[in-house]
C-alpha cells in the first residue's frame, strides 16, 4: 500500500511538529514519521522558561501540546517508523519503511534534529548507561544524594547542573575554557547554587570503574596535569550533530553534516525543505526550530500550489 500526501514530515521535535500544524492548518494532507516518540530534544529538558508567552513548562509537555495541535488540524502522526529508502527526486516523492510500507508526498520537509555529542574518550561507550547520562530529565533521579560531574560550559550544561542539585549532593562543572559560552543568567545561577563547583581549562581524559563507573581522569590543559576524581555519574552537555547520516548523497550536506538551506528552507532539491537542529545555523533553541518549522510549511505549501 502506498498512501500519497501533500507534504510529508521527516521527524517530530519542534520544527517537525510545527511544521505539521502550519500544514495540516492550511489543509493540507499532512503526515509525520518518526523513528521514536515525537517531541525530539524538547522532552530530554527539564524545565523550560524562555519559551514566548510560556512563563515555565516541562520540555515534555511542550512537546505534547504541539502533538495534539498538529492532530487536532488533521495531521497523521506515525511514530517508531524504520525508513531504509529515499526518494526525493521528481513531483513526487517517497520514502520506503523495514515493514514494506511506503509513503508518497508531493513536498517533504526534513526535521531530523540532532543527538548529543560524544567525548569519544577511553570508557564512554562502556558505562553509558551505567554512570554516563546525556540527559538530566532522564536519569537524574538515579542519582539522588550522588555526586556528580556536568561537561561542557554552554546554556544547556549549565541549565542541566542546576536541575541535577535536586537530585544530587554535589555537582561539578568541568569545562575546557576559562569562560561558559552561556547566558549570563544561566552562568550567574550556575555560581551562585551552593551545590555547584566549577573546574575550569580542564577536560576529561578517561572514564574508569567495574561494572559502573567509578572515577575520571581530568586534565588541566594549561599545564598538562593529570589527576583523578572519584565520581558517581557523568553527565555531557558538549553540543548536539545533526541526525543527518542517512541523507548523505541524497541532499547537499556542509562540512559539519548540516543541511545548507536558504531563507525559505529550501534545500537543493525542489520540493524538498529543512527546519530545525539538522541545518546549517549558529542558534540552536525551540524558539528557533519552531520558527523554520513554520517557515518550511508554508514554503512546502507555496511550492505545492505553484
Amino acid at each position: 500500500m502506498e498512501d500519497l500526501y501533500d507534504v510529508m514530515i521527516i521527524g517530530g521535535g519542534a520544527a517537525g511538529l510545527t511544521a505539521g500544524i502550519y500544514s495540516s492548518r492550511a489543509k493540507l494532507s499532512t503526515i509525520i514519521l518518526n523513528d521514536g516518540a515525537v517531541g525530539g530534544q524538547m522532552v530530554l529538558t527539564d524545565e523550560i522558561a524562555n519559551y514566548p508567552g510560556v512563563e515555565k513548562t516541562k520540555g515534555f509537555m511542550l512537546a505534547n501540546t504541539m502533538k495534539m495541535q498538529a492532530k487536532s488540524f488533521g495531521c497523521k502522526i506515525r511514530t517508531n517508523v524504520n525508513i531504509v529508502k529515499y526518494n526525493l527526486e521528481g513531483e513526487v516523492k517517497s520514502v520506503e519503511l523495514k515493514d514494506g510500507r511506503s509513503f508518497k508526498a508531493k513536498a517533504v520537509v526534513l526535521a531530523p534534529g540532532g543527538k548529543p555529542r560524544s567525548l569519544n574518550i577511553p570508557g564512554e561507550d562502556k558505562f553509558k548507561g551505567t554512570g554516563i547520562s546525556y540527559c538530566a530529565t532522564c536519569d537524574g533521579d538515579f542519582f539522588t544524594g550522588k555526586d556528580l560531574i556536568v561537561v561542557g560550559g554552554g546554556n544547556s550544561a549549565l541549565e542541566e547542573a542546576v536541575a541535577l542539585t535536586n537530585f544530587a549532593r554535589k555537582v561539578t562543572i568541568v569545562h575546557q575554557f576559562d569562560h561558559f559560552q552561556a547566558f549570563e543568567h544561566a552562568v550567574q545561577e550556575a555560581k551562585n547554587n551552593p551545590k555547584i563547583d566549577f573546574i575550569m581549562e580542564s577536560e576529561l581524559r578517561s572514564f574508569e570503574g567495574n561494572e559502573v563507573l567509578e572515577k575520571v581522569t581530568i586534565e588541566h590543559l594549561p599545564t598538562g596535569k593529570i589527576s583523578e576524581m572519584k565520581i558517581d555519574g557523568v553527565f555531557i552537555f558538549v553540543g548536539y550533530q545533526p541526525n543527518t547520516e542517512v541523507f548523505k548523497g541524497i541532499v547537499n550536506l556542509n562540512e559539519r553534516g548540516e543541511i545548507p538551506v536558504d531563507a525559505d528552507m529550501k534545500t537543493n532539491i525542489p520540493g524538498v525543505f529543512a527546519a530545525g537542529d539538522c541545518i546549517a545555523k549558529k542558534y540552536r533553541q525551540v524558539t528557533t526550530a519552531v520558527a523554520e518549522g513554520t517557515v518550511a510549511a508554508l514554503s512546502a505549501a507555496e511550492y505545492i500550489r505553484g
